[in-house]
């Protein structure tokens, strides 16, 4: 397990699930890419993570569960999961639409998946946590406050 933030591929498709994986896996540096077409073995990876912060890109449909279900069963443990996913669907309809609005979740791609608009995606979340990890070294009285939380 790597100390960066890692990306967490969740799509009950192995052919996407893999597609999905190389193209995270050819521009990201931060952290580790894991990636898993079993959503009950993706739950319990991420329920035994040390930590509690990584970059989620989840399908809608996992076979008898839904991505959004996925989030739930883990947002205990990852306070921002639904900030820090995004939503993969081969169909973006109204409905996902509304329940990716409803939870939080700013990024819903559409496949065929472009790899530009994945990176885009994940770069997008990775950046909060930079712009935060920056702040924390250069402002030392702010540093303080957080680690008083």
């Amino acid at each position: 397990m790597s100390d960066g933030l890692d990306v967490i591929i969740v799509d009950d498709d192995p052919s996407v699930c893999e597609l999905v994986f190389k193209i995270v896996n050819s521009f990201y540096i931060w952290g580790d890419v894991i990636s898993f077409v079993d959503v009950d073995e993706a739950i319990e990876h991420c329920l035994n993570r040390e930590t509690g912060i990584a970059i989620f890109i989840v399908d809608v449909f996992l076979g008898g569960k839904s991505g959004f279900h996925f989030l739930d069963d883990i947002a205990e443990k990852f306070a921002s999961a639904y900030d820090d996913a995004i939503i993969i669907s081969g169909s973006a309809s109204d409905d996902i639409v509304n329940m990716c609005v409803s939870s939080g979740i700013n990024y819903l791609l559409e496949k065929p998946i472009r790899s530009y608009a994945l990176q885009l995606a994940v770069r997008a979340i990775m950046n909060k946590y930079l712009k935060f990890a920056r702040k924390l070294l250069q402002d030392p009285l702010f540093a303080q406050r957080v680690a008083k939380f």
